[in-house]
Order: structure tokens, then C-alpha cells, then sequence
């Protein structure tokens, strides 16, 4: 029999809690992840205000710096640690695959030079559209079609891109290159992107509207994502015939794979956040996996490096916790991690190789503590302990310490 009958992970995507142990291993521009600390530095350079995660555990979480996050709690409502990658990647797929039990030990491809040359003379022979030459580098979503937007509607041609993970990104206005067109495409360039030299974790269709000066991205994003290269938890569960939601981005960097219920994309973290809710108050979800990824966090604040922004995203957070905790039934399990670090004040503009933090709370709870300082994969572990089910490649649950 479960001890809870319901699970809600939610992963506040790059949220990540001062460096790992193997950071320096890791760059940023060239510069070692050694000295990052999402949470620290922000909470350093623009002040931090999260009383709800705090009353959790959130600056009761051991720290390897004299940085803090928030004070600590003399008696906080439940448990908490932070965890460690195992995996050699600090891309958002690499963590949630570790989340959910896979040990990656080849890192996907990034291209911070952009794409070779080779793959772009295919995508234009079988598109027989050109490919802006420009655009081809890391770089921002919506800085990239306020650059190369009115000279795509001009010629038509296609703004390829990438970013600090493993993807490839088309954007196209969707008045110029149809949506059927763009999705093609994307599907073609998924089809030559499966193996090295270059193996990428997604391909993802941007689509978008207005005129120069006022572009705006649709909700008509497509990801088109590798499938998990063994079973994970997730399987797991899906197999034995328990429920599992998606809620944001989940299904696709799982590529659906033992998903049952995709609740969609997020148009925002509040509209996740709303999703979730839904998900949780659903009459037929009597039991089972709910899986969210709020993702504003790193695309908006992280890489762009706006510290402000990514406090006020994690304030806006806090602030609706408790209607999440409201919500919960007796035998509900939250759990709150991250899947890697992305330091608005560091380097560059990639992800950092940082802890992920993790708070742990159920009404059900009468105990409260520091759990043991894990690895990433202790989560779905957990889980998989909780529903009677095999855990995936790695990870040790810490269910027993739940009282």
C-alpha cells in the first residue's frame, strides 16, 4: 500500500543552490562553474523574500559558502537536502532524466560556434528555403526574431538558432513559412540530428506573429525530442497502470515516454502553476505521479541574465505556494527541486553545474529534518518506493525518512 496516495513534483527549471562538487569540471564562457550560486547571488546581489519555501526548509538546506538564500527556520513544516548530478551534462533534459533515474554519460551536443555548415546546406536542400547565416549561434528566442524577423518576411529565408542546451530551434513567422511548413522542417532536421557529431537533445519549431517591432511567439511551439534511452521511473509507473501528468514541458523532453496524461504546454509559470491546480482537483486523479516544469526561471531571467526578473519570478512563486499546499489532500506528497543551476550573475549566459535544492511537505507529515545529501535520482527513487515499483538505473530513496 502507497504511504501517499498522490505525488506532485514540480521542478523550478534552473533553480539551482551554489556550486557542485565537479562545477570546476564545468565552464561558463570560459570561466569554471566553481564560483556559481543561483539562489545565493541572488539573494546577495537583489535580495530575496520566499517565506513560504522557507517555512519548508529552503535556508535550512547545508551550504558549502557563507552565501545565504533566506534565514533559517527553527521548526520548519517539512524536509529538505540538496542533491548532486551524477550525470556528466547540465542541460535541462540531462536533469530530468537523472531526476527520474538515468545516468547519462555522454553528454549531448551543444554548438556555442552554431551549427556546421553541414547541417545547414541540408536543411536547405530539402526545405529549398535559405537559412540566415547571421542567426546561427546561441541566442535568444525573442532577441532573435526582433533581429532577423523583418528580413525573414522580405525573403522568406530560415532563422536557425540555438541556445546553452541541446537543441536546434527554427523560428518562422507563421504568415511567411505555414505552420505545416515549419513542422516539416523541424521533422527533417530531427531526422539528421539523432547521432553524433551531432546529437541533439530537441528540435523546436518557434513560430510567431506581429510586424517588425512587435514580433510576438504563439503557442504553436513544437518540440520534437530523442526518446530516454532506457526506462525511467516514469515507465515504470506506466506500465503498472498508475497515473502520470505532464504539466508544462515534461512530456516533451520525455518524448511522451511514459506519460499518460499531458496536461500541455505552459503559456507562463502562473499558468502552470494554474494547470497544476486543475490537475490536482481532477475528481478521477485518485492516484499518482503529477509531473511540472516551470520553466519562466531560465528562459526569461537565467540566460538573459537578469537577476531582478529571476527574483521576481521566484517571489511570484512563493507567493502561490500556499495555494498549492491549500489544495493538497491528506495523502498528497509536494516535492520543490530544480533540474540544474543557471546564475543570473555569472558568466555568460549558459546553465551552471550547481546542488538542486529539495523541500519535502505533506499534511500528512509530523516530522520535519535535513534529508541526506543525495543525488538527483534519490527523487524518483522515492517514488518508485512509494508505488511499489522498480526504481530505473540510479538513485536511493529516502521514503522511510518521511514521518
Amino acid at each position: 500500500m502507497s504511504k501517499f496516495k498522490r505525488i506532485h513534483l514540480v521542478v523550478l527549471d534552473s533553480v539551482g543552490i551554489g556550486a557542485a562538487s565537479d562545477a570546476n569540471n564545468f565552464v561558463n564562457a570560459g570561466v569554471p562553474d566553481g564560483a556559481s550560486d543561483t539562489l545565493g547571488h541572488i539573494s546577495k546581489s537583489v535580495g530575496l523574500n520566499v517565506p513560504n519555501m522557507a517555512k519548508i526548509g529552503l535556508g535550512n538546506i547545508e551550504r558549502e559558502t557563507a552565501l545565504k538564500t533566506v534565514p533559517a527556520e527553527a521548526n520548519p513544516s517539512g524536509y529538505y537536502t540538496k542533491l548532486e548530478e551524477v550525470s556528466l551534462g547540465k542541460d535541462t533534459m540531462t536533469g530530468h532524466w537523472e531526476i527520474m533515474g538515468l545516468n547519462i554519460t555522454e553528454p549531448f551536443d551543444t554548438f556555442w560556434n552554431g551549427f556546421p555548415e553541414e547541417i545547414l546546406t541540408k536543411i536547405e536542400e530539402f526545405s529549398g528555403r535559405k537559412v540566415i547565416r547571421e542567426a546561427n549561434k546561441p541566442y535568444s528566442g525573442t532577441a532573435v526574431i526582433d533581429d532577423f524577423g523583418p528580413r525573414q518576411m522580405e525573403t522568406g529565408e530560415l532563422i536557425i538558432y540555438t541556445s546553452a542546451d541541446p537543441v536546434l530551434q527554427i523560428a518562422a513567422h507563421e504568415d511567411i513559412i505555414p505552420l505545416d511548413e515549419l513542422y516539416r522542417i523541424c521533422e527533417y532536421a530531427r531526422s539528421i540530428t539523432l547521432e553524433r557529431p551531432a546529437l541533439l537533445g530537441r528540435i523546436i519549431a518557434r513560430p510567431y506573429v506581429g510586424e517588425p517591432g512587435n514580433f510576438t511567439r504563439t503557442a504553436n511551439r513544437r518540440d520534437l525530442a530523442v526518446s530516454p534511452f532506457a526506462p525511467t521511473v516514469l515507465d515504470k509507473l506506466n506500465e503498472a497502470g498508475i497515473d502520470t501528468y505532464s504539466v508544462g514541458k515534461i512530456s516533451d523532453i520525455f518524448n511522451g515516454a511514459g506519460v499518460n496524461h499531458d496536461m500541455g504546454h505552459n503559456k507562463s509559470n502562473s499558468h502552470g502553476i494554474d494547470t497544476l491546480l486543475t490537475t490536482m482537483g481532477l475528481a478521477e486523479f485518485e492516484k499518482g505521479f503529477s509531473f511540472t516544469n516551470l520553466v519562466d526561471f531560465d528562459a526569461l531571467y537565467g540566460h538573459r541574465r537578469d537577476p531582478h526578473g529571476y527574483r521576481d519570478c521566484l517571489h511570484e512563486f512563493d507567493e502561490r505556494l500556499p495555494e498549492l499546499i491549500a489544495t493538497m489532500r491528506e495523502d498528497d506528497l509536494l516535492m520543490i527541486t530544480a533540474d540544474h543551476g543557471n546564475d543570473p550573475t555569472y558568466a555568460g549566459t549558459d546553465h551552471t553545474r550547481e546542488y538542486i535544492p529539495l523541500l519535502v511537505y505533506s499534511p500528512s507529515l509530523k516530522g520535519n529534518g535535513h534529508l541526506p545529501i543525495g543525488h538527483f535520482a534519490d527523487i524518483s527513487a522515492t517514488i518508485a518506493d512509494n508505488f511499489g515499483v522498480d526504481k530505473a538505473m540510479i538513485g536511493e530513496s529516502f521514503l522511510d525518512k518521511l514521518v
